[in-house]
């Protein structure tokens, strides 16, 4: 999956409310792409999901594994996978995406809804923090160590930020 993949995806979704997160979302917050990937992880609001999924149908993507209601994933002739995570908001902001465990589904606080940009382009994605939170739980993968080190470098650095405005400097 290149930029240009991510890219052309995007602008098929323009009229939803979409959200980057995994190795993208990653690589959109540091602003340039650090590893290669091998699909293109997508929150999208539950009730938009079946326009989301006809938009993306046009495109010849389609279903080939489903986890409803925790996510599921479109793959195109290409082989270029989509992993869809459907989100309930809530009127703050906040959203909430069902686990596989019934009654614990997993949070998302409104503030982790954030800007990055891939190739100079402006996107929805995940915080650095809200990706730091949703690498726990499991053995890391080498390409997860990888995206660990650059989330913390990214917390870090705005942690310093934070504290040199709280500092006046």
């Amino acid at each position: 999956m290149t930029g240009e993949d991510v890219l052309g995806i995007l602008a098929a979704l323009r009229d939803f409310d979409i959200c980057v997160g995994g190795g993208w979302g990653v690589d959109a917050l540091a602003g340039e792409q650090t590893r290669p990937h091998a699909d293109l992880d997508l929150m999208h609001r539950e009730e938009q999901e079946p326009q989301v999924v006809a938009a993306l149908a046009a495109r010849g993507f389609a279903e080939t594994l489903s986890w409803r209601p925790v996510r599921f994933v479109l793959t195109d002739p290409g082989g270029r996978e989509i992993d869809l995570h459907p989100l309930r908001f809530a009127e703050d902001g906040s959203a909430e995406q069902s686990s596989l465990t019934p009654g614990e589904p997993f949070r998302y606080p409104a503030e982790c809804f954030v800007t990055g940009t891939i190739l100079g382009t402006a996107v929805r994605c995940l915080s650095a923090e809200q990706q730091l939170f949703f690498h726990r739980g499991y053995e890391p993968r080498e390409k997860d160590l990888h995206d660990l080190a650059l989330l913390r470098s990214l917390a870090a650095a705005k942690t310093r930020w934070r504290r040199g405005l709280a500092w006046g400097g």
